[in-house]
């Protein structure tokens, strides 16, 4: 073992919770502005609801479409540069943000820093290659399962901190979003070792590869790959139909208010951090991790169409624990597909996997709510409000006969195939 080797895994239990952390500080920018963006955007434009729905509609597709352009550059640059320079880099530019944010007077500038926020907040791209550089390959899924508690942790804090805050003032979850990731790029700066040492790296930064669509074309190098990276595609597809139309199916199907949803996604968003936290490494040790990521999609897909069948709230609540189970599938395809890539590649790799979650960021939302609006209009060829999640247990089980495929029993490292040219 090389002697920066031996310090990094001195470093590592430091370094991964410094990534566990900046994850969270991600996911709780994107969840801290859910209760107040909306508020906010309607006082740009005069009160008119409907006037500013459709500007919400266009902050969430801005946002994601530059999540897909963003995520790819940001792989390239750690796998050139090192991830430590761009994880911090990222944490100092989403905390100087949401500063700009929060002192944002009009309805464009507003949307300039949802732009920049989108792209510096796409650091769990290189959260993901760091975690792969540092973790063994058989330590890898729980690893990211501990990533995919962040996800879920953000989801339940994100929202519940920026309801609080913005019932005082509607610029207060800007603000504390902005010193949560300032002080994290203060702790960085003194525990984060860097992963990726200069005999790793790639020699050059090559720019085809770092935009989006050259980035995907990269993953056909890796052909085992390729098949995983279409059920990360499904998986992300699928999990949009909860930010899209449960709100509205919740109230249309079940009667349910703000708070009671509430209460429904906080028990959904503890259940998805226990199962990550907790069950993944346990169902991982005791049965590999192909089969984990089948039981899990396997679960999504018998959960998401027992949501569409519920006839009642208390039916829908008796199905999360199963679709809870849904959480192992995401850290353990991680797991499988960074067994696969060589280690000079993995930024870019993650950044292009990036890019298929924000496309599916992009697609997802007009697909469910227009399923949704169709199935409920008095046109409707049969009536069934619990549509979208029929669709999205539909992609979940062609997700399960994709991976059933695709994953491998065991997973060798396999050496890209050359470019065709």
């Amino acid at each position: 073992m090389t002697a920066p080797d031996s310090a990094l895994r001195a470093a590592r239990p430091a370094a991964l919770a410094f990534i566990f952390i900046t994850v969270l500080i991600d996911v709780l920018a994107f969840g801290v502005v859910i209760p107040v963006l909306p508020h906010l955007i309607e006082g740009f434009v005069g009160g008119d609801t409907a006037h500013a729905a459709r500007w919400v509609g266009v902050f969430g597709t801005v946002f994601a479409a530059v999540q897909f352009v963003s995520a790819p550059v940001q792989g390239a640059l750690s796998d050139r540069y090192g991830r430590r320079p761009v994880i911090l880099l990222s944490c100092l530019g989403l905390g100087l943000d949401f500063v700009f944010m929060a002192l944002a007077n009009s309805l464009p500038w507003l949307l300039v820093g949802r732009v920049i926020s989108a792209v510096t907040s796409a650091s769990f791209t290189t959260a993901n290659a760091y975690i792969a550089d540092v973790t063994s390959p058989d330590k890898r899924a729980q690893s990211f399962g501990l990533i995919g508690a962040a996800f879920g942790l953000g989801f339940i804090i994100g929202p519940a901190l920026g309801g609080w805050l913005g019932a005082i003032d509607l610029r207060w979850p800007f603000w504390a979003a902005a010193i949560l990731a300032l002080v994290n790029f203060a702790y960085g700066l003194f525990v984060l070792p860097e992963s990726l040492p200069p005999e790793r790296r790639t020699t050059r930064l090559v720019w085809r590869e770092a935009n989006p669509l050259g980035a995907l074309a990269l993953l056909r190098r890796y052909p085992q790959v390729l098949g995983l990276a279409g059920v990360v595609l499904l998986i992300n597809f699928a999990h949009y139909v909860y930010p899209s139309v449960f709100v509205l199916f919740a109230d249309y199907r079940y009667g349910w208010g703000p708070q009671s949803v509430g209460s429904v996604l906080a028990v959904v968003g503890v259940m998805s951090v226990l199962v990550q936290a907790v069950l993944v490494k346990r169902a991982v040790g005791r049965f590999g991790e192909r089969r984990t990521l089948l039981v899990g999609l396997g679960a999504g897909a018998l959960g998401s169409i027992a949501y569409a069948i519920a006839p009642t709230g208390a039916w829908f609540i008796a199905a999360i624990p199963v679709t809870a189970l849904w959480g192992m599938a995401t850290p353990t395809t991680q797991a499988l597909i960074t067994r696969q890539i060589d280690p000079a590649e993995q930024g870019r790799i993650q950044g292009a996997l990036s890019s298929l979650v924000s496309l599916a960021g992009i697609a997802g939302p007009t697909v469910f709510t227009s399923v949704f609006a169709w199935f409920i209009a008095p046109s409707a060829p049969v009536h069934a409000p619990g549509a979208p999640f029929a669709l999205a247990g539909a992609c979940l089980l062609a997700a399960w006969l994709v991976a059933r495929r695709h994953a491998p029993q065991r997973a060798p490292v396999l050496q890209p195939q050359p470019d065709a040219a």
